[in-house]
């Protein structure tokens, strides 16, 4: 269940990104301060829909990885450090969706992060607080503009 919700999101994201992408570049070809400034949102908003995605395809693929069997498979292979008395106590793993995180877990209760480049997550913070705020600036710049 968890690939397939992955999957999901990928695409939802994609297409969330191309049609939030095709929106604010209606707008910015508009014309005019407020429209610009909508418009950037939605380009700003469909660059971190992609960047979600980019991420999303990490965990995807950690879990993909993660849950086929066979003779190879334990312990998780993601989650692998390469030091066979840490990797023997790894048992489960966690997927989260906000924020982006594929995380393994140990016996002994200890968590690691795994699989998601460290980028990602900074980014998509950046990118939304940036997105909203152009969003509320064309908000106010939309009352300050007097109407003709």
């Amino acid at each position: 269940m968890s690939l397939l919700l992955c999957l999901l999101l990928v695409l939802g994201a994609v297409a969330a990104g191309v049609a939030f992408y095709a929106k604010g570049m209606t707008a910015v070809w508009k014309g005019g301060l407020t429209h610009s400034l909508r418009g950037l949102a939605f380009v700003v908003a469909a660059s971190a829909a992609a960047i979600y995605a980019w991420g999303m395809l990490y965990v995807a693929g950690a879990v993909l990885e993660a849950e086929d069997g066979g003779t190879d498979s334990s312990p998780i292979r993601p989650c692998r450090t390469g030091v066979y008395e840490r990797d023997y106590w790894i048992d489960d793993y966690q997927v989260w969706y906000v924020p982006v995180r594929f995380v393994c877990h140990r016996r002994d209760g200890t968590t690691y992060d795994e699989g998601v480049p460290g980028y990602v997550n900074p980014v998509l913070v950046g990118l939304t607080v940036t997105g909203v705020s152009l969003a509320v600036g064309a908000g106010f710049v939309d009352r300050r503009v007097p109407r003709s």
